[in-house]
């Protein structure tokens, strides 16, 4: 069932329980499930009823492990670390799994995960592209993931990135099954992995316990890989493919019935009404569908620990999701005894462990290390040239052609993606923020490091459709970033920035591609009033133009609070990585030419005077 080998360094058990004390993140008590107490069941009488004993199964976690084993960071090439101190990685998260494995028995343990494995780092995008496992190459999070020993994992929405042969070649590679009951062949709408599978665990003094999983993925796969499963695979909603599936589980003799949903639990969705289904559907499924005991939940990137009652059943069911990147690793426990003759659930209760406080398996660690040598190598490898020095530092305050760098990429991306659609003859604009005043492209030679250097977040690319009267509202929100001035300086600009407080990430540039787009940002003028002249390609934008803009998905999805942009038509949506992107132009281009893609279209100016401005 599970890899039960332990660790040298974790076979004692005193420092087991000493590196768990200080990996305890949280709980939710344990709370006794609706439908069946213990003394109920204790008096059940004759044809199945027992002493009333409640036995424990438990199942450990992980999710949005997003290709990361080592505890690196790939881009900067240092230990990664965070304000929070996180450790990252499924070598420090399969040292948690092992210990509890430890202490309270592999035999009465399931190990899953809840999806996006395949992509993510650098580790994952070598073993796609450069050195793929179509050709026969071993993909590391395989080999990674077989050390820990995991029962199953659901597939997670960029499992589908790199194409469908790429998914196929990592699934054969693994010990354990892939689930999806909603990834379903185009044509025949049968499933295209296996859907669910039943487990039969023997817990302690008891008859053995048979736990169906079940694997779910939430149906944003159809838009954001279109171009990879458009024609060859549909993905229905995650409460309506449910409703099929978990009958069938405990019609197959399913004791116990676990989800591992790779859908976020707010009951919000990304796509507006793009797609009849809900992006985040996993509160709502444990609501809606009855049988279900515990949910694994992935996608959103948060720690939960939560409680759903089935409308049904009145019945709880829990939810735990373990944060993202093997920072936490998830622990749910499930109270189960005998109800007339059946196994059932009659308390359950989550907790999060914190992977920091423990040491890396070294046996996931050895696994990985020749391929996790290769990709760094790889990083700090040569990607190109630059024909002239390209630095972010006054990025705040002056046009500068490093965040033009990053316009061009995303404007052109989404206009190749969107040619021959309807918005495919709109002009596109792309917005940009200073992100890194430490970002610089040299002269010369280039690394793979010093273009990731220039996007320090792992946001990816959209595409929406404003109206010429809302980027200028767009571009006054993003204007409010100056204090006011009076004067063409010269001035210091930490005297004139970050007004309210305002970071330098919600700070946007907007460019256009195609032509330009000009503006002048007077900072002698209110908050409102400050975009002077806006333009493109030379004409003043009327305030019902129609314009495509490249927007990465904190900003679209309401990061910084910028009018317009929630409710805006989404056009382009892949869930690429804008660091990728620019990497992959780089990559393909060979070589990056300032002159060629840069201009000073926009100014800092007071009463309609440039203002000098010093670092």
């Amino acid at each position: 069932m599970t890899n039960d080998s332990t660790p040298e360094f974790l076979s004692s058990a005193t420092t087991r329980r000493q590196l768990l004390a200080m990996a305890a993140v949280g709980g939710a008590g344990i709370a006794t499930v609706a439908a069946a107490s213990p003394s109920a069941a204790a008096g059940s009488g004759a044809g199945g009823g027992t002493n009333g004993e409640v036995v424990t199964l438990t199942v450990l976690g992980t999710t949005d492990l997003h290709g990361n084993v080592f505890n690196w960071d790939y881009f900067n090439n240092v230990e990664y670390d965070d304000k929070a101190h996180n450790d990252i990685g499924l070598a420090k998260a399969s040292s948690i799994i092992k210990m509890r494995r430890a202490e309270l028995g592999a035999a009465s343990t399931l190990t899953l995960d809840a999806g996006d494995t395949i992509q993510g780092t650098p580790l994952a995008y070598y073993y796609a592209k450069i050195d793929p496992i179509t050709g026969g190459a071993t993909h590391p999070m395989a080999a990674a993931m077989n050390q820990v020993g995991y029962d199953a994992a659901a597939l997670g929405n960029h499992e589908f990135n790199y194409g469908i042969d790429t998914l196929r070649a990592f699934e054969k590679q693994l010990n354990f099954p892939l689930l999806s009951a909603n990834t379903v062949d185009w044509s025949t709408g049968a499933p295209a992995f296996k859907p669910w599978i039943i487990k039969t665990v023997k817990l302690s003094g008891s008859k053995p316990v048979k736990v169906g999983i079940l694997g779910l993925v939430t149906p944003g796969v159809a838009i954001w890989d279109k171009a990879n499963v458009e024609g060859k695979l549909k993905f229905p909603g995650i409460v309506e493919q449910a409703k099929v599936f978990v009958p069938r589980l405990k019609a197959a003799g399913a004791d116990v019935v676990i989800v591992s949903c790779h859908s976020g639990t707010n009951g919000k969705s990304s796509w507006g009404d793009a797609l009849p289904y809900v992006e985040n559907a996993s509160k709502l499924m444990a609501e809606q569908v009855p049988g279900i005991d515990a949910v694994l939940v992935g996608h959103s990137h948060v720690e939960v620990i939560d409680k759903a009652t089935n409308a049904e059943t009145g019945k709880q069911v829990l939810l735990v999701e373990p944060y993202y990147w093997g920072m936490r690793v998830a622990e749910m426990t499930l109270g189960l005894q005998k109800v007339r003759g059946q196994w059932q659930v009659v308390e359950s209760a989550g907790r999060l462990w914190n992977a920091n406080a423990v040491p890396e398996d070294p046996a996931v660690a050895g696994a990985v290390r020749s391929a996790h040598q290769k990709v760094l190598a790889y990083v700090n490898g040569v990607v190109g040239t630059c024909t002239q020095a390209m630095s972010a530092a006054t990025s705040r305050y002056e046009d500068t052609p490093a965040i033009d760098f990053i316009n061009y990429v995303q404007a052109d991306a989404v206009k190749k993606a969107l040619a021959g659609t309807p918005e495919g003859s709109l002009p596109v604009l792309s917005i940009a923020a200073p992100f890194n005043k430490l970002a610089a492209i040299p002269k010369g030679e280039v690394t793979i490091r010093d273009v990731a250097g220039l996007y320090i977040y792992d946001n990816t690319l959209l595409g929406i459709v404003l109206t010429g009267a809302e980027v200028k509202a767009y571009l006054e929100k993003s204007a409010s970033y100056f204090q006011s001035y009076s004067g063409t300086g010269p001035v210091a600009a930490d005297s004139i920035t970050n007004a309210g407080g305002t970071p330098d990430y919600n700070y946007d540039i907007m460019g256009g591609l195609d032509a330009a787009l000009t503006y002048d940002i007077d900072i002698a003028k209110p908050v409102g009033s400050r975009i002077v002249g806006l333009a493109y390609g030379g004409a003043p934008v009327a305030a019902d133009a129609r314009f495509v803009v490249a927007i990465n998905n904190y900003r679209q999805s309401g990061g910084g609070g910028f009018p317009g942009v929630t409710t805006a038509p989404v056009v382009y949506n892949r869930q690429i990585e804008i660091r990728q992107l620019l990497i992959d132009w780089a990559s393909a281009n060979k070589v990056i030419d300032p002159p060629s893609f840069s201009s000073i279209d926009w100014r800092l100016v007071s009463n309609g005077s440039a203002i000098t401005v010093t670092a």
